[in-house]
């Protein structure tokens, strides 16, 4: 998504954990953005959020819009004795998230615009059984403080959007393996779409996933567990 929104000429404050591979990218999209800022930043560390996200804000005039992607897809049954497993994904996608959120939002608040775009997932359309329990539960937390921020500014110059991809062949997918894989080029190019369209939600790709979310939000729940 960087490369594609660098492609646009757009200026990108980027943050990751794995600070070699984060300067590495940033010096690929330079000749292309307009200007790229980059920080190490761990979103588990969420006292640490704000501030980068602040010395971003300064360093590039303002921050338009904000992607809170972060996230880890580890899990096990509940109550197998991998309870490390499923706080560390509830930790990292759910409450880095909401500090992700403060944070752009403390931003979007003060300068009286902004886009907050929440990468949820279609596993946060209804609870998911076994290992992706916790993982399911994380991503519809977020989305439900998307929809929530929604509703309290649906009359404000600040945009929400919840996006909820399937699956895309990305490291955290690595060895799923099911049918419905969207490559990454393809997954990129539906994602930044949905992105620049700034809609309220927002399933990628669209096929066959526009199916498959009515399904799981619409079915009753002996239908419904046969599909996930």
């Amino acid at each position: 998504m960087a490369r594609a929104f660098a492609a646009q000429g757009r200026s990108l404050a980027l943050c990751a954990r794995r600070v070699d591979r984060l300067d590495a990218l940033a010096d690929e999209l330079r000749p292309s953005a307009a200007r790229v800022a980059t920080a190490a930043l761990d979103v588990t560390d969420t006292a640490a959020v704000p501030t980068v996200f602040r010395a971003l804000r300064d360093e590039l005039g303002g921050l338009d819009r904000v992607v809170v992607n972060a996230g880890l897809g580890k899990g096990a049954p509940l109550g197998t004795g991998r309870a490390d497993a499923n706080i560390e994904t509830i930790t990292t996608n759910l409450i880095g998230a909401l500090a992700q959120i403060e944070a752009a939002m403390e931003i979007f608040r003060a300068q009286e615009h902004g886009h907050l775009v929440l990468i949820s997932s279609m596993s946060a359309v209804r609870g998911l059984p076994k290992a992706q329990a916790a993982y399911s539960a994380s991503k519809a937390g977020l989305s439900a403080l998307g929809e929530g921020l929604q509703a309290e500014l649906a009359s404000s110059p600040i945009t929400v959007s919840v996006i909820l991809p399937g699956y895309i062949q990305t490291d955290i997918n690595a060895g799923v393996k099911t049918a419905l894989m969207t490559s990454q080029a393809k997954g990129v190019r539906a994602l930044v779409s949905a992105i620049d369209r700034e809609p309220a939600r927002a399933v990628v790709p669209t096929w066959p996933w526009i199916g498959i979310d009515a399904a799981l939000r619409h079915l009753p729940a002996s239908l419904a567990r046969r599909l996930v």
